[in-house]
């Protein structure tokens, strides 16, 4: 039966509670990171050594915040899957191959259902990290490399509920994982193929090509064209700016709405005016295989709202604004 509040809370007393959780997980997670050493960077390298998978397994609390740093680990180049302990003991045992590598996570270092787990360990040779709040517990003293997760208290009231131990053992293993990707030289990419679905699979796996305008929807002009008839194909294609390109397709040029501004600022006849002596020579471009997301990325760097596409040749080939990557879901 749920204990009802011995009387109504106000809002300042939700909000202190919450802020001292917070700041219990935030003192937690900076104490051990003044305290990693070498044991921290022993535990990359042994898992960079790994030639099979990471098991990941603790019990209760500690059993999902398992899960999660398993699938951080799989996702960011790491082959790792979460193993129930008690599981383990009734015949999943056998997931585990001498090849493989085990990080259990035990604050108290004492689960029963991790440490009938170990003589296994130990008969398949499989190096052992833990992740413990208890350096001088039987799991740290049986692991092959043992690391300190240890808190002051959990933000529980009554230092029972797995709270700031829970959150600083997550943080502890993001670390090992983040750290682990960067030496792997981990990219973009390779996160890409690993997240194909949703917003993220949109962001990281869309190329320019696959987004950008092309054929007769690209805004295009030759050097000796009039400034006035170079403004009517910027209007009729709607990106903002046109391209500027000799004969051959290779662009010369770019003449934006700011070049527009600047001109007009100058009373430049735009009767007599060419685009060869209106245009912007050097206009910023991206490759049609490049990922959408770095398109978004350069337009931010360069506060600039449309892109050619141009490929190897400097043939230009498509043309793209911020409006094209807002409809992709890219931004």
């Amino acid at each position: 039966m749920r204990n009802p509040p011995a009387s109504p809370p106000d809002d300042a007393a939700l909000l202190a509670s919450g802020r001292r959780t917070l700041a219990s997980a935030q003192a937690a997670i900076g104490a051990i990171s003044q305290r990693l050493d070498g044991r921290f960077a022993s535990a990359c390298r042994a898992l960079l050594a790994c030639e099979g998978r990471v098991i990941v397994t603790g019990m209760g609390k500690s059993g999902h915040i398992a899960g999660k740093i398993a699938a951080t680990l799989a996702s960011t180049g790491t082959p790792a899957f979460f193993l129930h302990p008690a599981e383990a003991g009734h015949g999943d045992l056998g997931m585990i191959t001498r090849a493989d590598l085990v990080l259990a996570l035990s604050n108290s270092g004492e689960t029963a259902e991790i440490l009938v787990l170990l003589p296994h360990l130990k008969r398949l040779g499989v190096p052992l990290i833990a992740l413990t709040g208890k350096g001088d517990s039987t799991l740290a003293q049986a692991a092959t490399i043992a690391l300190d997760a240890a808190v002051g208290q959990e933000a529980c009231p009554h230092n029972l509920a797995p709270t700031t131990s829970t959150t600083a053992a997550l943080a502890l293993g993001d670390a090992l994982a983040v750290a682990v990707l960067e030496a792997r030289g981990f990219s973009a990419e390779d996160f890409a193929r690993r997240h194909p679905g949703g917003t993220l699979g949109r962001r990281l796996l869309m190329h320019v090509e696959d987004i950008m305008r092309t054929g007769n929807a690209i805004p295009r002009v030759a050097p000796d064209t009039l400034l006035s008839a170079g403004l009517v194909e910027m209007s009729a294609k709607g990106l903002g700016m046109t391209a500027v390109v000799n004969a051959d397709g290779n662009v010369l040029g770019v003449f934006t709405d700011g070049d527009l501004r600047r001109a007009l600022d100058q009373r430049i006849d735009v009767h007599t005016t060419t685009m060869r002596q209106a245009m912007t020579a050097g206009a910023r471009s991206i490759g049609p295989r490049e990922l959408a997301a770095s398109a978004a990325l350069m337009m931010e760097q360069h506060r600039i709202t449309a892109l050619l596409v141009i490929d190897d040749r400097r043939q230009l080939v498509g043309a793209l604004n911020v409006h094209d990557l807002l409809r992709a879901g890219v931004l």
